[in-house]
Protein backbone atom coordinates (compact mmCIF):
# COMPACT_ATOMS: atom_id res chain seq x y z
CA UNK A 1 0.00 0.00 0.00
CA UNK A 2 2.67 2.20 0.60
CA UNK A 3 4.41 1.79 -2.41
CA UNK A 4 0.89 2.58 -4.14
CA UNK A 5 0.15 5.91 -2.56
CA UNK A 6 4.41 7.09 -3.15
CA UNK A 7 4.05 5.81 -6.71
CA UNK A 8 0.91 8.31 -7.10
CA UNK A 9 2.65 10.76 -4.99
CA UNK A 10 5.26 10.82 -7.31
CA UNK A 11 3.07 10.84 -10.49
CA UNK A 12 1.43 13.48 -8.87
CA UNK A 13 4.21 16.04 -8.38
CA UNK A 14 5.55 14.49 -11.99
CA UNK A 15 1.78 16.21 -13.79
CA UNK A 16 2.35 19.11 -11.76
CA UNK A 17 6.10 19.48 -12.93
CA UNK A 18 5.32 19.18 -16.17
CA UNK A 19 2.17 21.61 -16.38
CA UNK A 20 4.42 23.91 -14.78
CA UNK A 21 7.08 23.42 -17.73
CA UNK A 22 3.93 23.30 -20.30
CA UNK A 23 2.85 26.84 -18.52
CA UNK A 24 6.67 28.33 -18.71
CA UNK A 25 7.45 32.07 -18.33
CA UNK A 26 4.34 33.04 -20.41
CA UNK A 27 1.86 31.80 -17.26
CA UNK A 28 3.59 34.40 -15.20
CA UNK A 29 1.70 37.34 -14.45
CA UNK A 30 4.62 39.60 -15.50
CA UNK A 31 6.26 41.35 -18.18
CA UNK A 32 9.97 42.91 -18.63
CA UNK A 33 9.55 46.36 -20.63
CA UNK A 34 12.53 48.26 -21.94
CA UNK A 35 12.03 51.97 -22.35
CA UNK A 36 14.04 54.94 -23.30
CA UNK A 37 11.51 57.40 -21.81
CA UNK A 38 12.06 59.09 -18.69
CA UNK A 39 11.50 56.86 -15.52
CA UNK A 40 9.74 59.98 -14.23
CA UNK A 41 7.15 59.49 -16.95
CA UNK A 42 7.17 55.83 -17.73
CA UNK A 43 7.09 54.31 -13.65
CA UNK A 44 3.46 55.75 -12.93
CA UNK A 45 2.62 54.48 -16.36
CA UNK A 46 3.88 51.04 -14.82
CA UNK A 47 2.36 51.27 -11.81
CA UNK A 48 -1.04 52.00 -13.20
CA UNK A 49 -0.83 49.10 -15.19
CA UNK A 50 -0.09 46.95 -12.65
CA UNK A 51 -2.80 48.23 -10.65
CA UNK A 52 -5.39 47.47 -13.74
CA UNK A 53 -4.12 44.34 -14.41
CA UNK A 54 -2.26 42.17 -11.78
CA UNK A 55 0.81 42.22 -14.22
CA UNK A 56 3.97 43.04 -12.25
CA UNK A 57 6.46 44.83 -14.75
CA UNK A 58 10.18 44.51 -14.44
CA UNK A 59 11.36 47.85 -16.08
CA UNK A 60 14.85 48.25 -18.28
CA UNK A 61 15.77 52.03 -17.85
CA UNK A 62 18.63 52.61 -19.51
CA UNK A 63 20.58 55.97 -17.97
CA UNK A 64 23.25 56.66 -20.74
CA UNK A 65 23.36 60.07 -22.42
CA UNK A 66 22.12 58.46 -25.36
CA UNK A 67 19.76 56.11 -24.49
CA UNK A 68 17.87 54.67 -27.40
CA UNK A 69 21.45 53.24 -28.67
CA UNK A 70 22.29 51.92 -25.54
CA UNK A 71 18.76 49.34 -25.14
CA UNK A 72 18.78 49.23 -29.21
CA UNK A 73 22.42 47.38 -28.65
CA UNK A 74 21.30 45.50 -25.81
CA UNK A 75 18.37 43.96 -27.52
CA UNK A 76 20.66 43.29 -30.26
CA UNK A 77 23.10 41.65 -27.71
CA UNK A 78 20.31 38.80 -26.87
CA UNK A 79 19.22 38.28 -29.78
CA UNK A 80 19.44 34.44 -29.35
CA UNK A 81 17.71 34.26 -26.02
CA UNK A 82 15.44 37.38 -25.17
CA UNK A 83 14.38 38.89 -22.00
CA UNK A 84 12.52 41.50 -22.91
CA UNK A 85 8.75 41.58 -24.14
CA UNK A 86 8.12 45.16 -24.70
CA UNK A 87 10.56 48.21 -26.41
CA UNK A 88 8.94 51.38 -25.19
CA UNK A 89 10.81 53.73 -27.54
CA UNK A 90 10.63 57.54 -27.42
CA UNK A 91 11.16 57.78 -31.21
CA UNK A 92 10.86 55.56 -34.50
CA UNK A 93 13.95 54.85 -36.54
CA UNK A 94 15.75 52.42 -33.89
CA UNK A 95 12.56 50.66 -33.48
CA UNK A 96 12.72 49.68 -37.30
CA UNK A 97 16.32 49.78 -37.06
CA UNK A 98 15.46 46.21 -34.99
CA UNK A 99 12.58 45.23 -37.45
CA UNK A 100 15.21 45.36 -39.75
CA UNK A 101 17.64 42.81 -37.92
CA UNK A 102 14.79 40.55 -37.03
CA UNK A 103 14.11 41.38 -33.05
CA UNK A 104 10.38 42.17 -33.80
CA UNK A 105 7.33 40.28 -33.81
CA UNK A 106 3.85 41.71 -35.53
CA UNK A 107 1.04 42.28 -33.20
CA UNK A 108 -1.79 44.30 -34.31
CA UNK A 109 -3.32 46.25 -31.04
CA UNK A 110 -7.37 46.74 -31.13
CA UNK A 111 -6.50 49.85 -29.30
CA UNK A 112 -5.09 51.59 -32.31
CA UNK A 113 -7.62 51.37 -34.82
CA UNK A 114 -7.87 55.41 -34.37
CA UNK A 115 -4.32 56.11 -35.18
CA UNK A 116 -3.78 57.15 -38.82
CA UNK A 117 -1.81 54.56 -41.02
CA UNK A 118 1.23 56.57 -40.93
CA UNK A 119 1.93 56.19 -37.93
CA UNK A 120 1.70 51.91 -37.57
CA UNK A 121 3.58 49.29 -39.51
CA UNK A 122 1.69 47.48 -42.38
CA UNK A 123 2.31 44.24 -40.71
CA UNK A 124 1.98 45.17 -37.09
CA UNK A 125 5.77 45.35 -36.10
CA UNK A 126 5.54 48.51 -34.42
CA UNK A 127 2.84 51.00 -33.35
CA UNK A 128 3.41 54.91 -32.74
CA UNK A 129 1.91 56.70 -30.60
CA UNK A 130 1.69 60.84 -29.08
CA UNK A 131 5.41 62.69 -29.49
CA UNK A 132 6.67 65.63 -30.39
CA UNK A 133 7.32 68.13 -33.37
CA UNK A 134 9.07 70.46 -35.15
CA UNK A 135 8.13 73.50 -35.29
CA UNK A 136 9.25 77.69 -36.35
CA UNK A 137 9.45 79.31 -33.03
CA UNK A 138 8.74 82.80 -33.74
CA UNK A 139 10.08 85.94 -32.25
CA UNK A 140 7.19 88.35 -31.89
CA UNK A 141 9.24 91.61 -31.42
CA UNK A 142 10.83 91.13 -34.68
CA UNK A 143 8.02 89.59 -36.76
CA UNK A 144 4.19 90.67 -36.86
CA UNK A 145 1.58 87.80 -37.39
CA UNK A 146 1.20 88.75 -41.22
CA UNK A 147 4.90 88.23 -41.59
CA UNK A 148 5.08 84.82 -40.25
CA UNK A 149 6.39 82.01 -42.07
CA UNK A 150 3.99 79.30 -43.25
CA UNK A 151 6.44 76.44 -45.19
CA UNK A 152 10.11 75.38 -45.10
CA UNK A 153 10.03 76.72 -48.51
CA UNK A 154 9.74 80.51 -47.01
CA UNK A 155 13.10 79.56 -45.34
CA UNK A 156 15.06 79.52 -48.86
CA UNK A 157 12.75 82.79 -50.13
CA UNK A 158 14.08 86.33 -50.21
CA UNK A 159 11.33 86.89 -47.65
CA UNK A 160 13.60 86.63 -44.52
CA UNK A 161 17.38 87.57 -44.30
CA UNK A 162 19.57 84.49 -43.93
CA UNK A 163 21.02 85.89 -40.27
CA UNK A 164 17.51 85.91 -39.50
CA UNK A 165 17.11 82.10 -39.46
CA UNK A 166 18.78 79.46 -36.90
CA UNK A 167 18.35 75.46 -37.31
CA UNK A 168 20.64 72.90 -35.86
CA UNK A 169 22.97 70.89 -37.42
CA UNK A 170 20.58 68.38 -39.71
CA UNK A 171 23.38 65.47 -39.35
CA UNK A 172 21.81 65.00 -35.85
CA UNK A 173 18.73 64.52 -34.16
CA UNK A 174 15.41 65.97 -35.09
CA UNK A 175 16.88 67.69 -37.54
CA UNK A 176 18.61 65.50 -39.41
CA UNK A 177 15.36 63.06 -39.22
CA UNK A 178 13.35 66.15 -40.33
CA UNK A 179 15.73 66.11 -43.51
CA UNK A 180 14.76 62.38 -43.89
CA UNK A 181 10.98 63.45 -43.63
CA UNK A 182 11.55 66.05 -46.36
CA UNK A 183 13.25 63.65 -48.51
CA UNK A 184 10.39 60.93 -47.83
CA UNK A 185 7.43 63.95 -49.09
CA UNK A 186 9.30 65.73 -51.83
CA UNK A 187 11.75 63.45 -53.25
CA UNK A 188 15.64 63.01 -52.47
CA UNK A 189 16.74 65.84 -55.44
CA UNK A 190 14.17 68.35 -54.35
CA UNK A 191 15.02 67.72 -50.62
CA UNK A 192 18.38 67.87 -51.17
CA UNK A 193 17.61 71.34 -52.88
CA UNK A 194 15.86 72.71 -49.84
CA UNK A 195 18.78 71.97 -47.35
CA UNK A 196 21.16 72.70 -49.81
CA UNK A 197 19.73 76.44 -50.31
CA UNK A 198 19.62 76.92 -46.61
CA UNK A 199 23.22 76.44 -46.76
CA UNK A 200 23.91 78.28 -49.71
CA UNK A 201 21.66 81.61 -48.38
CA UNK A 202 24.18 81.27 -45.24
CA UNK A 203 21.41 80.57 -42.23
CA UNK A 204 22.83 80.22 -38.75
CA UNK A 205 23.75 76.50 -38.59
CA UNK A 206 23.96 75.63 -34.07
CA UNK A 207 24.45 73.32 -31.63
CA UNK A 208 20.94 71.67 -30.84
CA UNK A 209 17.52 72.78 -30.80
CA UNK A 210 18.01 74.21 -27.45
CA UNK A 211 19.98 77.04 -28.56
CA UNK A 212 17.82 77.73 -31.44
CA UNK A 213 14.74 78.22 -29.16
CA UNK A 214 17.36 80.37 -26.91
CA UNK A 215 18.13 83.01 -30.02
CA UNK A 216 14.67 83.05 -31.19
CA UNK A 217 14.04 83.61 -27.45
CA UNK A 218 16.33 86.59 -27.07
CA UNK A 219 16.23 88.15 -30.57
CA UNK A 220 18.47 87.04 -31.81
CA UNK A 221 16.87 85.79 -34.87
CA UNK A 222 13.44 85.95 -35.87
CA UNK A 223 12.75 82.54 -36.77
CA UNK A 224 14.43 79.46 -34.89
CA UNK A 225 13.67 75.72 -36.27
CA UNK A 226 13.59 73.55 -33.23
CA UNK A 227 10.67 70.85 -31.17
CA UNK A 228 8.13 71.46 -29.57
CA UNK A 229 9.38 70.66 -25.92
CA UNK A 230 11.82 73.06 -26.33
CA UNK A 231 9.16 75.68 -27.57
CA UNK A 232 6.81 75.84 -25.23
CA UNK A 233 9.40 76.19 -22.41
CA UNK A 234 10.61 79.80 -23.76
CA UNK A 235 6.71 80.06 -23.92
CA UNK A 236 6.12 78.95 -20.11
CA UNK A 237 9.01 81.31 -19.27
CA UNK A 238 7.25 84.46 -21.35
CA UNK A 239 9.62 84.99 -24.06
CA UNK A 240 8.73 87.18 -26.85
CA UNK A 241 7.38 84.18 -29.37
CA UNK A 242 5.02 82.07 -31.03
CA UNK A 243 4.81 78.55 -32.38
CA UNK A 244 3.77 78.06 -36.22
CA UNK A 245 4.33 74.69 -37.62
CA UNK A 246 5.41 74.58 -41.26
CA UNK A 247 3.31 73.16 -44.11
CA UNK A 248 0.14 72.95 -42.91
CA UNK A 249 -2.00 73.45 -46.17
CA UNK A 250 -4.06 70.24 -47.64
CA UNK A 251 -1.88 70.07 -50.81
CA UNK A 252 1.33 70.79 -48.55
CA UNK A 253 3.67 68.29 -46.84
CA UNK A 254 2.83 68.88 -43.54
CA UNK A 255 5.12 68.80 -40.30
CA UNK A 256 7.45 66.20 -38.95
CA UNK A 257 5.99 64.59 -35.49
CA UNK A 258 8.37 62.29 -33.45
CA UNK A 259 6.19 59.92 -32.06
CA UNK A 260 7.03 56.97 -29.14
CA UNK A 261 6.54 53.47 -30.68
CA UNK A 262 6.11 50.36 -28.99
CA UNK A 263 7.05 47.06 -30.31
CA UNK A 264 7.05 43.30 -29.02
CA UNK A 265 10.50 41.83 -29.31
CA UNK A 266 10.59 38.37 -31.01
CA UNK A 267 10.33 35.14 -29.05
CA UNK A 268 8.62 37.37 -26.16
CA UNK A 269 9.04 35.85 -23.13
CA UNK A 270 5.58 36.63 -22.13
CA UNK A 271 3.87 36.99 -25.05
CA UNK A 272 0.35 37.00 -23.89
CA UNK A 273 1.03 39.87 -21.29
CA UNK A 274 3.18 42.07 -23.64
CA UNK A 275 -0.01 41.95 -26.33
CA UNK A 276 -2.12 43.65 -23.29
CA UNK A 277 0.32 46.05 -22.10
CA UNK A 278 1.07 47.26 -25.94
CA UNK A 279 -3.06 47.80 -25.68
CA UNK A 280 -2.86 49.55 -22.83
CA UNK A 281 -0.03 51.99 -23.58
CA UNK A 282 -0.81 53.09 -27.48
CA UNK A 283 -4.79 53.21 -26.26
CA UNK A 284 -6.33 57.08 -26.26
CA UNK A 285 -6.38 57.37 -23.16
CA UNK A 286 -2.47 56.63 -22.16
CA UNK A 287 -2.10 59.13 -24.54
CA UNK A 288 -4.43 61.52 -23.41
CA UNK A 289 -2.48 60.78 -19.79
CA UNK A 290 0.98 61.47 -21.14
CA UNK A 291 -0.04 65.10 -22.26
CA UNK A 292 -1.72 65.34 -19.36
CA UNK A 293 1.50 64.45 -17.47
CA UNK A 294 3.78 67.11 -19.57
CA UNK A 295 5.89 63.83 -21.62
CA UNK A 296 3.40 64.00 -24.85
CA UNK A 297 3.25 67.76 -26.58
CA UNK A 298 0.58 66.53 -29.06
CA UNK A 299 -1.52 63.31 -29.90
CA UNK A 300 -0.96 61.51 -33.75
CA UNK A 301 -4.77 61.12 -33.80
CA UNK A 302 -6.75 63.36 -35.37
CA UNK A 303 -8.91 66.03 -33.20
CA UNK A 304 -7.38 65.58 -29.77
CA UNK A 305 -7.20 68.27 -27.63
CA UNK A 306 -3.48 68.94 -26.26
CA UNK A 307 -3.71 72.17 -24.75
CA UNK A 308 -4.71 73.86 -28.28
CA UNK A 309 -1.88 72.09 -30.32
CA UNK A 310 -2.93 70.08 -33.52
CA UNK A 311 -0.61 69.32 -36.11
CA UNK A 312 -0.57 67.60 -39.64
CA UNK A 313 1.93 65.59 -40.18
CA UNK A 314 3.74 64.56 -42.77
CA UNK A 315 2.30 62.88 -45.14
CA UNK A 316 4.62 59.81 -45.37
CA UNK A 317 4.45 56.78 -43.32
CA UNK A 318 6.79 56.82 -40.66
CA UNK A 319 8.92 53.86 -42.67
CA UNK A 320 9.42 55.62 -45.45
CA UNK A 321 10.98 58.33 -43.42
CA UNK A 322 13.32 55.88 -41.98
CA UNK A 323 14.19 54.45 -45.52
CA UNK A 324 15.71 57.80 -46.50
CA UNK A 325 17.66 58.61 -43.27
CA UNK A 326 20.82 57.12 -44.87
CA UNK A 327 20.61 59.25 -47.86
CA UNK A 328 19.53 61.95 -46.05
CA UNK A 329 22.55 61.71 -43.69
CA UNK A 330 24.99 61.62 -46.36
CA UNK A 331 24.02 64.66 -47.93
CA UNK A 332 23.54 66.73 -44.53
CA UNK A 333 26.70 65.77 -44.06
CA UNK A 334 28.17 67.23 -47.59
CA UNK A 335 26.37 70.48 -47.63
CA UNK A 336 26.93 70.94 -43.88
CA UNK A 337 29.65 69.16 -42.43
CA UNK A 338 32.62 72.19 -43.00
CA UNK A 339 30.22 74.36 -41.10
CA UNK A 340 30.15 71.60 -37.86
Amino acid sequence: MRKLMKAISLAVLGAICLCGCALGNSGKKEITIYTAVDQIYAEPVFEDFEKETGIKVNAVYDLEANKTTGLTNRLIAEKDKPVCDVYWNNEFTQTMLLQDEGLLQPYVSPKAADIPDAYKDAEGYWTAFGGRARVMLVNTDLLEEREYPSSIYDLISDQYEAKDIAIAYPMFGTTRTQAAAVYAAVGAEEGKRIFQELADRGVQVVDGNSVTRDMAAAGQVAIGYTDTDDAKGAIEDGKPVVMVFADQGEDQMGTLITPNTAAMIAGAPHEENAKIFIDYVVSLESEKRLIEDGFFDLSVRPGVDAGGLEVTGMKVNLKEVYEQLETASEDMQEIFGDAS
